[in-house]
Parts: structure tokens; C-alpha cells; sequence
């Protein structure tokens, strides 16, 4: 049944009408990055925590989004992209293993100067065998898997877009995705209110695929995006799921903190040294 409502599916990504393919146009060159992430569940609990690492080489800006979960699972997710003009997908990599996935995947994805994409993908359910699919595949120059964060925050202010990304179930598949402002909100930087808008990313599937995906409970579920655009942009929040048929999740960016001020770490020391002494505050030794 599983094999069969994937051969569905497919079959309905491949048999829906592409959009015409256009790039996405770069408003802000990306640079050196290393943001600090987190990962928690819809319930707020903390699952994971990681780092956003980006370089720029001659031959393109390496992407690297990595997540280390506290039951040992790794997501480890990397594009290499070129923004000459326009946004381009280069390459792609993706590894996910450990408990919090249902299967172990590792996909690679290479464009070709002809505009075809070389794939690789490994997959292993828990208990089962690996499998293995390999092959070529059609990449319109608005591919934009793992970069949804840099293509938000390059859109003119209240303007939509549509894209793609590949689908993996195993082999994979072009899916169109609307990327839409939602509605303008505020968040909390500190103690104080910053305007963010909040977009929708909706995948496109047309009447007919749409109806059967529903009938076989695989409809994607939409992505909320927040992305400060006031001034510059950055990057707040993503709710959605990491893997396909997941929990939505949400990662978001971090601060970290100074180290502690010199009259508190005294302060600290202090209470310190009564504690293992066992001396009570009153003594006017303790003082």
C-alpha cells in the first residue's frame, strides 16, 4: 500500500502543469554566517539545537543548516548556490538519521551545465534494507531546496513568488511551492517590538493531484515563515516539518550571552564559598 500511494503521488506531480520556471531575483548578496538555531517541538519543548554555517567560496556560497538532537539524531542539510543576478542551486545534500526520523536518508543532488540534475538517494526504514535510486532529472533555474530563508528575505516587500524544490519519495519529484506574505506582526528582540511579516509557504498541487492526495492523507501541510523587513532583512522563525508526513516544527535563531558581568560572578562566588561552608548569612564571618 505504502509503494503504491508513493507511485500516486509521483504520478501526480509528474502529470500536474509547470508553472513557467523564473529565478529569484538577488536584492541582498549573501555573506559569512554563523547563526545559532533551536528546535523545539509544538509544545515548546526543546528537541534540538544547531548552527546555520555559510561561506563564500569562488565557486558559490556553501549553505550548512545542521541539527543535533538530544536523543542523538542528526539533520544535516547543505546547498551550494551561486548569486550572480540571480539565485541558482548548485548542489544539495541532505543526511538524516537517529530516532527522531522514520527512516535514514542521504540525498545528493548535482546540476549539470545542461540544466538536468544528477540525484543519489540512500533510504533505510527502521528494520528494513537500503535502498538505493539513482538517475537524471530536469532542474528549472528556480530550484530552491533548503534556501527558502535567503529567497524570503530577497522578495520585494508585499510581493509572492512561486518556486520549486524536489520531493523525495525516494526518487524525486518537481513540486511548485507559493511563497506569500501573510499578514504583518511583531516579535520581541530584547525588550523590545519588532516588525516581522509572516509568510505562508503553500505547496501547489492543482485540482486533481490535490483531491488525490487528500483521498490518500498525503497533502503537504503549508510552512510559516516570520522574516524581520523592516530595514534589512533577517530571519526569525520557520513552523513546519523537517522530514515528509512529520510533526511541524519550529526552528528558530538564538542569541548567545555575554559572559557574566565581574560584579555578579563575585557575587556569585561569594554565595558560592557559604554554601560549602555551611555558614549562615547572619555570621559577620560569612560576610
Amino acid at each position: 500500500m505504502r509503494s503504491l500511494v508513493l507511485a500516486i503521488v509521483v504520478w501526480l506531480a509528474s502529470a500536474a502543469p509547470e508553472a513557467e520556471a523564473g529565478a529569484v531575483t538577488v536584492r541582498y548578496l549573501e555573506g559569512v554566517t554563523h547563526g545559532f538555531l533551536t528546535l523545539r517541538s509544538s509544545a515548546g519543548d526543546l528537541l534540538a539545537e544547531g548552527d546555520l554555517l555559510q561561506v563564500v567560496r569562488p565557486e558559490g556560497v556553501d549553505s550548512r543548516l545542521v541539527f543535533r538532537f538530544k536523543d542523538g539524531s542528526v539533520h544535516d542539510e547543505t546547498v551550494v548556490f551561486t548569486q550572480s543576478k540571480v539565485f541558482t542551486l548548485v548542489s544539495y545534500r541532505l543526511q538524516q538519521r537517529g530516532p527522531s526520523f522514520p527512516e535514514e536518508v542521504e540525498i545528493s543532488v548535482d546540476r549539470e551545465r545542461d540544466g538536468t540534475g544528477r540525484y543519489k538517494v540512500k533510504s533505510r526504514r527502521a528494520g528494513g534494507e537500503a535502498e538505493t535510486a539513482t538517475g537524471e532529472i530536469e532542474l528549472p533555474p528556480d530550484v530552491y531546496n533548503g534556501m527558502f530563508i535567503m529567497i524570503l528575505r530577497n522578495l520585494p516587500k508585499g510581493a509572492a513568488e512561486t518556486v520549486h524544490v524536489l520531493a523525495f519519495t525516494p526518487k524525486p519529484t518537481l513540486v511548485q511551492v507559493e511563497l506569500a506574505p501573510h499578514a504583518a506582526e511583531t516579535v520581541l528582540a530584547g525588550d523590545r517590538r519588532v516588525p516581522v511579516t509572516h509568510f505562508v509557504l503553500k505547496p501547489k498541487l492543482g485540482l486533481l493531484r490535490g483531491t488525490l492526495a487528500a483521498l490518500f492523507g498525503k497533502t503537504p501541510p503549508d510552512y510559516h515563515c516570520w522574516i524581520v523587513t523592516a530595514d534589512l532583512p533577517a530571519f526569525v522563525a520557520i513552523d513546519g516539518p523537517l522530514y515528509t508526513g512529520g510533526p511541524a516544527w519550529r526552528f528558530e535563531a538564538v542569541s548567545p550571552r555575554g559572559p557574566a558581568r565581574p560584579a555578579a560572578r563575585r557575587g556569585a562566588t561569594r554565595l558560592l564559598r557559604r554554601s560549602r561552608a555551611g555558614c549562615p548569612r547572619a555570621r559577620p564571618q560569612c560576610r
